[in-house]
C-alpha cells in the first residue's frame, strides 16, 4: 500500500500517539507517516530483505519475522493498534493471524483488496480472473494466497468474536460507505475483541 490518499485514510483510524505494530509493513512508509503525522511509535514486522533495508533507511523499527509463525513474542494488549494492511491475503492461516491481531492489540485495523468490487465481478462474468490496480497480477503469478470481499470479512470477524468498530471501502483514496462491497477496491475494518 503506497498510495498517499489511502495511507492518509488508514492513518486517520489510528489514535494520535498510539503504540503501533504493523504486520507486513513493507518498506515502512505507513509507520514513518504515522510517526511524523500522528506522533505514533512502534514496530513493523516484515520478512522481505529489501523491505527491511528500506525500513531501516526510513528510521522505522522493524523485526524480521514470518507471520505464518504467529506473534508469540508479544504479550496480550502490547500495542494500542495492530495493522494488517494488504497482508491478510498473503497469509496461510489468516484466521489465526486475525485472532492474534486482536490479542496483541487493543484495536486491529485490516485493509485488503476487495474482490467484490464491480470491475472484478465484471471480469469474472467475462470468464477471466481480474487484473486491476489493486489486484495487478495474473492468476498464475499472484503472491495472494486468497482473495476476499468486504462482505466475507464481516462474517469472519463475527465467527471469531470480534467487534467491528468501523468499516468502509476505499476507492482512489476516497471513503466509500454506500455499497462498499460493490463500489470500493479496498475493504477497511477497525475492530476489537
Amino acid at each position: 500500500m503506497s498510495d498517499q490518499l489511502t495511507m492518509q485514510a488508514i492513518a486517520r483510524l489510528v489514535p494520535a500517539g498510539a503504540r503501533v505494530l504493523d504486520l507486513g509493513c513493507g518498506d515502512g512508509s505507513l509507520l514513518a507517516y504515522l510517526r511524523a503525522n500522528r506522533g505514533c511509535s512502534g514496530y513493523g514486522i516484515e520478512i522481505d530483505d529489501d523491505n527491511l533495508l528500506a525500513c531501516v533507511h526510513k528510521g522505522v523499527n522493524v523485526i524480521q519475522l514470518n507471520l505464518d509463525e504467529g506473534l508469540a513474542m508479544f504479550d496480550d494488549a502490547s500495542f494500542d493498534v495492530v495493522l494488517q494492511i494488504d497482508t491478510l491475503q498473503h497469509l496461510r492461516n489468516a484466521e489465526v493471524m486475525l485472532r492474534e491481531t486482536a490479542r496483541v492489540g487493543r484495536i486491529g485495523i485490516v485493509a485488503f483488496p476487495n474482490f467484490g468490487h464491480w470491475p472484478n465481478r465484471l471480469s469474472v462474468l467475462r470468464g477471466r480472473m481480474p487484473v486491476t490496480r489493486r489486484l495487478p497480477y495474473q492468476w498464475y503469478d499472484t503472491p495472494n494466497i486468497r482473495v476476499g470481499t468486504y462482505a466475507d470479512f464481516d462474517m469472519l470477524a463475527q465467527r471469531n468474536g470480534l467487534h467491528i468498530q468501523d468499516s468502509f471501502g476505499l476507492e482512489n483514496g476516497e471513503t466509500v460507505r454506500w455499497l462498499p462491497n460493490l463500489r470500493a477496491s479496498t475493504a477497511v475494518f477497525r475492530f476489537s475483541r
